[in-house]
C-alpha cells in the first residue's frame, strides 16, 4: 500500500556551505544504490510527496531518491533523516535553486521549469503545505524578475528560517553520528567552484 507526504516538498535548499557534501558521495554508489532502491519499493514504486506511480510520472518513468534532512539553522547542523523516493518533477520542485541553474545553461526550457513549478505548488495548495521560498525565488526569477527583488518577495510568500546564526564554518552534514563540514572555506571558493 502506498503512503503520500506531501510536505516533502516544503524542504529547505541545501546551505551553501553544504553543497557537494552529501551521503551518496561519503558513503559510496554501493550503499546509494542499497538505499534508493529499498526507498522506491517501500512506497510500491510511488512519489512520496506527490503520490504518481512510477509508470504515470511527467518526463521519466523512474523515481529519484532524495536525502530528507532536518536543520537547525542556530548550529549549522543538518541531519540526514532518510533517503525517500520522487517523481522528476517533485524533486525538482525542491531542488528549485539547481533547477534555475539547468535552465539558465540551457540544459531544460521555459515550459518545463514553470511546469515543475505549477506541479509542486499544486500539490503543496492541495494540502495546504507552505513551500520554502525557494521555490517562490524560481518562479518569480521566470517571470522576469530580477533576482535581488526575487528573493525580496519570495521571503514574503514562502517560509523562510528565522534566526540563521549559524557561520559559513559552522554548517555540516550529521550521517551515523559523522560530521561532515564544507569543502569550501567562504562563499568565494564556493562561487569559484561552480563557475
Amino acid at each position: 500500500m502506498s503512503f503520500w507526504r506531501p510536505e516533502i516538498l516544503a524542504a529547505p535548499n541545501i546551505p551553501k556551505p553544504l553543497h557537494t557534501v552529501n551521503p551518496r558521495t561519503i558513503n559510496g554508489r554501493h550503499w546509494w544504490d542499497i538505499v534508493r532502491r529499498e526507498a522506491y519499493a517501500k512506497n510500491d514504486f510511488c512519489c512520496w510527496a506527490c503520490g504518481v506511480p512510477k509508470q504515470h510520472a511527467e518526463y521519466h518513468q523512474w523515481l529519484e531518491a532524495h536525502e530528507n534532512y532536518d536543520f537547525n539553522w542556530k548550529t549549522g547542523e543538518v541531519k540526514l533523516k532518510e533517503i525517500v523516493g520522487l517523481c522528476h518533477s517533485c524533486h525538482n520542485f525542491i531542488h528549485n535553486g539547481r533547477l534555475l541553474g539547468i535552465y539558465r545553461q540551457g540544459e531544460v526550457g521555459s515550459d518545463r521549469v514553470l511546469d515543475i513549478l505549477r506541479h509542486g505548488f499544486g500539490v503543496c495548495e492541495r494540502n495546504n503545505i507552505q513551500p520554502y521560498f525557494g521555490a517562490y525565488v524560481t518562479l518569480y526569477i521566470m517571470m522576469g524578475q530580477e533576482e535581488k527583488k526575487a528573493v525580496e518577495n519570495a521571503k514574503k510568500m514562502g517560509w523562510y528560517p528565522k534566526n540563521i546564526e549559524a557561520k559559513w564554518e559552522d554548517w555540516h552534514l550529521v550521517i551515523d553520528d559523522m560530521k561532515y563540514y564544507s569543502p569550501f572555506k567562504d562563499e568565494e571558493a564556493w562561487q569559484n567552484h561552480w563557475k
